[in-house]
């Protein structure tokens, strides 16, 4: 079958996105792809791998009907109850055994401020589930998560392989209303055949992550290649074998793509939101932007910026932390501000990759995803200067790329097959010494401003 793709933007506001609305784009793009790939792409669909987003979390009942909007990662308003949690608990602790931080992105905080704000939900039959949970159950009548989903939530034993005790009894969730473990479905609901009879009896991978999938789609699944991704938000990754692991280095999380894989890595709450927002606001673009980015003298314009406008994750997950632009003259530009908006992304990339050393020394090359990343050569650069490693042009839809490859996997028709790659960009000496420089400066402003980096240096 020819590629074929299509794409449907969706709306969400302060975190959170209608489920009922995202899965009829769903079912849209479904039918849109299988018309572009032709009448004859029937007997040549061997399965359905699927990526969604992580830490989603939906309120839904047994027949598959949402009582909550989704909450995304970006969903904030839970950082209070978050705060309560971690004093409560051993926040350590938790971190080591589910590989999440207690942080408002995860389920923990989510449903600790869901029964303050909606305790009725806690008065009746619900299921707890992601997006792509209630897609299958919408689809084939049965309800199941993957390893992969689960180890997302903050409420997952990773070595376990197996919902918390502690977390669900403080948490007043009891474990039968968290989906079963499952890997694989057939059979779509009658009224789904009609509409996809190319796709009726071949098996359905449950969702996958998506990171781990960008991973997988861009072939790094070996130490000695990161996967660094700007999308909306921002992430470095390295994928391991399970059993090689050691404990979850201080600023980072660790997930599950299956059984025998995992993936450790941190991820900001800014990336290409930030670039949007300052172009937006300082009203910079256009024609030759890229060019003139690339040609500014790096870190040359004596600005310090914390990129934290939705918020913090890695590496210091702190719940009040805000953005800020320091070294602001008569004479610097519009287009300055911007410059140092991308870098401070950048270092705060490398300093995940600091993090990310202890569990892979190797790494020798980062591969590039994402819209963001993939569009702007100047950012890649900055990426490369601030980390002082290569960074290589990877696939454009990674994470898509990744679930196809898990299925081919899981079917025994083939395994990861290496991803082209494009150009290079190296790290550039004195651009590097810039970039310490700056990186200094930004950690100063932090403790500043938001404080000690919560989870270490």
């Amino acid at each position: 079958m020819r590629r074929t793709q299509v794409r449907h933007p969706y709306p969400t506001s302060a975190g959170e996105a209608d489920a009922d609305a995202l899965l009829r784009l769903s079912a849209r793009s479904l039918t849109e792809v299988l018309e572009a790939a032709g009448p004859g792409a029937a007997g040549r669909i061997a399965g359905v791998g699927v990526s969604t987003f992580w830490h989603g979390l939906l309120g839904a009942d047994d027949d598959g009907q949402a009582l909550t909007p989704v909450l995304l990662w970006g969903a904030t308003r839970s950082s209070e109850a978050s705060e309560r949690l971690r004093a409560r608990l051993d926040a350590e602790a938790v971190r080591q055994r589910t590989g999440c931080p207690i942080h408002s992105s995860y389920w923990p905080a989510k449903l600790a401020w869901l029964r303050e704000v909606r305790p009725e939900l806690w008065r009746r039959p619900l299921r707890w589930i992601s997006l792509g949970d209630l897609l299958f159950q919408r689809l084939f009548g049965r309800l199941g998560t993957s390893l992969s989903m689960a180890s997302g939530t903050g409420l997952f034993q990773l070595d376990g392989m197996r919902w918390d005790d502690e977390l669900l009894d403080v948490l007043g969730v009891p474990e039968t209303s968290l989906p079963p473990i499952a890997e694989s479905v057939r059979a779509l609901l009658p009224r789904h055949r009609r509409a996809w009879p190319a796709l009726a009896d071949v098996p359905w991978f449950h969702a996958l992550g998506d990171g781990a999938l960008a991973n997988l789609g861009s072939g790094c699944t070996v130490p000695s290649r990161r996967a660094v991704t700007i999308g909306t938000s921002a992430a470095m990754r390295v994928m391991h074998p399970f059993g090689a692991s050691s404990a979850v280095p201080q600023g980072l999380w660790r997930y599950r793509l299956d059984g025998s894989r995992l993936v450790t890595g941190g991820a900001l709450s800014s990336g290409g939101n930030l670039r949007e927002w300052l172009e937006s606001t300082l009203r910079v673009g256009g024609p030759g932007l890229e060019r003139r980015l690339r040609s500014m003298p790096p870190a040359g314009h004596g600005l310090t910026v914390l990129p934290h406008l939705a918020g913090e994750r890695a590496p210091g997950y702190a719940a009040h932390a805000f953005g800020a632009v320091a070294g602001l003259t008569i004479s610097t530009t519009a287009e300055e501000i911007l410059q140092a908006g991308l870098e401070s992304v950048a270092i705060e990339l490398a300093g995940i990759g600091r993090r990310l050393d202890k569990v892979a020394p190797r790494a020798i090359r980062l591969v590039a995803s994402g819209a963001a990343t993939l569009r702007s050569a100047a950012w890649m650069q900055m990426v490369a200067d601030a980390t002082g490693r290569s960074v290589v042009e990877g696939v454009g839809e990674a994470s898509s790329r990744g679930a196809a490859l898990y299925a081919l996997e899981r079917l025994g028709i083939g395994k990861a097959a290496g991803a082209g790659l494009g150009r290079v960009y190296r790290p550039r000496a004195a651009a590097g010494r810039a970039f310490a420089v700056a990186a200094g400066r930004q950690e100063v402003l932090y403790k500043a401003l938001i404080g000690e980096r919560s989870t270490g240096p």
